[in-house]
């Protein structure tokens, strides 16, 4: 969809023979749209407020339920022997996270269900209109029904179940705890000779990098000792490839987009979607709304 021990870092490598320097960037335009009348106005801005709560909502839920899965797989299910995921779970109990939700990501962690089944990894390959790919990572103990849900949902959409991770390069993403004296442009000058494919700040100040497979234990072990960096979570992820980004040209389009994914984000199993589209003719502030409501890192 994770200081970090040798056999930690280990779970997220994978032998890679890509060997892809390109910084992967959005594509971003600025379009206008003609003014409403002062009663849909305050309409659209009470609408407008509420996404953006139920965004940051949606995006710390997701964050953090990340974090305490991966916490829990580096270094243990329990907060006594791993302060690390203490530290998390005091932070998601603050943020009224519930119960059930936590012992689900710890359980996530180790790769099984709440109910102590065996987690099976799968991933389905889709395309939908206007030329999107996407790839969907699943967890389940259930294989039949994610499968069924997710392609269902697909087919309703106007989707077809097909190839698509060409598309896209699989990467390790490597998020570093904040430090105020430390940004994504210092920490890359360190790894330059490392296969790291990007790295940027997010808004939380946390350094976020992009790296092949089988660099991530080399990149990790480097910040940290030369600038004591530690690790907060580390997870495989599908980067679009950047020639082949999709530009959105209407506001509609996102509708759609924004519509599927929420609906796949509700299904059993699924744990990430990843899509190759770019922001082309969408607003700045649709385009931000977009990509806070479904936890994407990339600024």
């Amino acid at each position: 969809m994770l200081s970090r021990s040798p056999r930690g870092v280990s779970s997220c490598l994978r032998v890679s023979s890509r060997d892809r320097h390109n910084v992967l960037q959005n594509t971003r335009r600025l379009s206008s749209y003609p003014p409403l009348q002062s009663g849909h106005n305050r309409w659209s801005t009470i609408k407008h407020d509420k996404g953006k709560n139920d965004a940051a909502k949606n995006k710390q839920r997701s964050t953090l339920a990340n974090e305490i899965a991966s916490t829990s797989k580096l270094h243990g299910p329990d907060p006594n022997s791993n302060p690390h995921l203490a530290a998390i779970l005091g932070t998601a109990k603050k943020a009224g996270f519930p119960k059930a939700s936590i012992e689900a990501a710890i359980a996530r962690g180790q790769g099984i269900s709440p109910s102590g089944a065996t987690l099976e990894s799968i991933m389905v390959e889709a395309m939908i209109p206007h030329s999107v790919a996407v790839v969907i990572d699943c967890q389940t103990d259930n294989k039949s029904r994610t499968l069924q849900e997710v392609r269902l949902s697909i087919k309703e959409h106007e989707g077809t179940v097909t190839p698509t991770s060409y598309l896209f390069t699989k990467a390790s993403r490597i998020i570093f705890q904040a430090r105020e004296d430390i940004h994504a442009e210092t920490a890359l000058e360190t790894v330059l000779d490392l296969n790291v494919m990007d790295a940027f700040d997010d808004d939380e100040g946390r350094v976020i990098m992009l790296t092949e497979l089988n660099e991530t234990f080399a990149v990790t072990e480097r910040l940290e000792s030369q600038h004591g960096l530690q690790v907060g979570s580390c997870d495989i992820v599908w980067e679009p490839n950047k020639d082949t980004m999709v530009e959105l040209g209407e506001e509609t389009t996102l509708e759609r987009l924004d519509h599927f994914m929420g609906e796949l984000q509700e299904k059993f199993g699924v744990q990430a979607i990843y899509v190759n589209a770019a922001q082309g003719k969408i607003s700045d502030t649709l385009w931000a709304d977009f990509r806070q409501k479904f936890g994407q890192y990339r600024p």
